[in-house]
């Protein structure tokens, strides 16, 4: 399927979204709907499977003859006909696509429910959910649902409404993906397509769960490239990868992505977010992608807390450390460190961030945990760069540490929750470069303006990937700068002292001018003579020039 029609498919499961909902709030129902969606991907993969695994005793049917034997589904009828084949069955579907789920609770049988106005549709889908979270993986995905409540009066006043509304919903869901071919990939896109069009819906909740695919191409491609020198190209391997407040895990998709597009692989993905709405949203992103759930972790909790036991572990021994760390957190997010906080192994060399902004909070987290040649890019605002304070305090120490690697300027208006400019920091541990380059992405050259969103487009994004890799110099876009002279501009990173887009003044010879001028009265004297030899052969008033130097007759 081409990109287009990935996008014709974002866009019909959108207007169905729309029309829909009705009266619900659209953060409301992007959770049923994406829910509805996750049940469909992991039900089609299964069944793929299964009818691997089955080879020639899978009762591949069609639809009437099932229907005679009381079942909507192929693996209905054959758990039923191989009652003692199926735990063995169950154990080779774990060992191959890593979880199990019982016919009943397939997008199949779920849609026929649906199709033909069954009045236990509502159950079989509250035990089906049930199932998934606590059965189907061998990790448990305990909570994967609990934001999607069945019974809710949004969905109707009593269990009859509530039931054929669901029975609405899937059937059009069902419906308009069978327009389109599917693959494996194309469901996982059309979950991040919805995932975007749901946060633009939701104006300032956006910022919270949704990094925009342009920024999450930037940082990707810069965490990627090969971390001991850049000028050799992408890495092949990243053991693993890190995002501390991971949303809806776009972010992390976009590196896998970048990584499999060069050839490479990751090791493990890991995840942090404090919200459970968006935090169920990052699990199933993760599984509509194809990632295992031995491939990725993701963890419910606050990152500044550092509540997370795998990263709360304070013998260096067993430090994890990652490869590459992105990150897109809150901005300017307001916190209460407590006294005991600055002895905490993440702030105790920096002090901490005030309490009115926790950004270099949250980039100190990250950056405790990366590996010596790791690279870490994080998204926060024009802040940082120049605040006092303890920020400059903190923002100084990096600098003198030789940790800042690249400062990128982008446009403003880029997200759907702050029309504010942001910048990305490039930070790793021992960098081979002294200098720190300084990238100013924000001239309207670099990208298209847009009526709500302003974009970035490929090619924008490619210039600051390959300026960041071959640390180019630039006339208004790009320069790297000295610690030097960093250190006379006090340890300020505001870009535009660096690399300023302003365009000089063309300069203006006023004698030239004066000359013109010149030239040019001569020039209308002459005309004017003409002119009054020809009024007077006429015998009309000739022209003449007032005090104010106007032409009058």
């Amino acid at each position: 399927m081409t990109i287009k029609e990935q996008h014709e498919l974002g866009k019909t499961l959108w207007r169905i979204a729309d029309d829909l909902r009705g009266s619900m709030m659209a953060d409301d129902f992007r959770d049923y709907m994406l829910s509805f969606l996750f049940l469909r991907y992991i039900s089609d993969n299964y069944i793929e499977a299964a009818r691997k695994e089955l080879g020639g005793d899978y009762p591949d049917k069609a639809p009437e003859e099932l229907k005679e034997h009381g079942v909507s589904t192929p693996l209905q009828l054959w758990y039923g006909e191989n009652p003692a084949d199926v735990l063995d069955f169950e154990k080779q579907m774990r060992r191959k696509v890593h979880y199990v789920i019982e016919p009943d609770y397939l997008w199949t049988n779920i849609y026929e429910l649906a199709r033909t106005q069954n009045d236990d549709l509502l159950k079989t889908l509250e035990k089906g959910f049930k199932y998934i979270e606590n059965e189907s993986f061998d990790r448990a995905f305990q909570g994967l649902f609990s934001e999607i409540n069945l019974n809710s009066d949004k969905l109707g006043k009593n269990y009859d409404e509530r039931n054929a509304l669901l029975c609405k919903v899937i059937t059009k869901i069902a419906e308009g993906i069978a327009q389109f071919s599917t693959d494996t990939d194309i469901l996982g896109d059309a979950y991040e397509y919805l995932i975007g069009e749901f946060a633009a819906g939701s104006g300032q909740k956006a910022g919270e769960f949704y990094t925009p695919q342009q920024l999450s191409s930037i940082l990707s491609g810069i965490v990627t490239l090969d971390t001991q020198d850049p000028k050799s190209g992408p890495k092949k391997k990243l053991e693993n990868v890190l995002d501390f407040a991971c949303g809806s895990g776009s972010l992390l998709l976009n590196v896998r992505h970048r990584m499999k597009a060069n050839g490479g692989s990751i090791g493990k993905i890991y995840g942090q977010e404090k919200n459970i709405t968006t935090y169920n949203l990052a699990r199933m992103n993760m599984l509509l992608h194809g990632v295992k759930d031995s491939e990725f972790e993701i963890h419910h909790g606050d990152s500044l807390l550092n509540d997370w036991d795998m990263l709360n572990e304070m013998n260096p021994a067993k430090k994890v450390e990652f490869d590459a760390i992105v990150a897109n957190p809150p901005f300017s997010y307001r916190w209460e460190p407590t006294e005991e906080m600055g002895k905490d192994f993440r702030f105790k060399n920096y002090g901490l961030a005030p309490k009115s902004a926790a950004d270099f909070a949250f980039l100190l987290h990250g950056f405790h945990f990366l590996k010596q040649d790791g690279t870490m890019a994080i998204i926060l605002p024009h802040g940082v760069l120049f605040r006092g304070g303890a920020e400059e305090r903190i923002r100084t120490k990096l600098l003198k540490d030789g940790n800042i690697d690249a400062v990128i300027g982008l446009p403003a208006n880029l997200f759907f929750s702050t029309g504010i400019p942001v910048c990305i920091l490039v930070l790793k541990k021992c960098k081979k470069s002294d200098d720190v380059l300084f990238i100013n992405a924000s001239d309207k050259e670099n990208f298209e303006k847009g009526k709500k969103q302003n974009k970035l487009r490929t090619k924008d994004i490619d210039k600051i990937i390959d300026t960041y890799k071959q640390r180019k110099e630039e006339e208004r876009y790009s320069r790297p700068v000295s610690m030097d002279e960093i250190e006379r501009n006090g340890y300020n990173l505001n870009i535009s002292r660096y690399v300023s887009i302003a365009k000089e003044d063309v300069k203006i010879d006023l004698l030239q001018v004066n000359k013109k001028l010149i030239e040019l009265e001569g020039k209308i004297a002459d005309a004017s003579e003409r002119h009054n030899k020809f009024l007077a052969e006429l015998g009309l008033p000739l022209l003449t020039k007032s005090k104010e130097g106007e032409t009058k007759h």
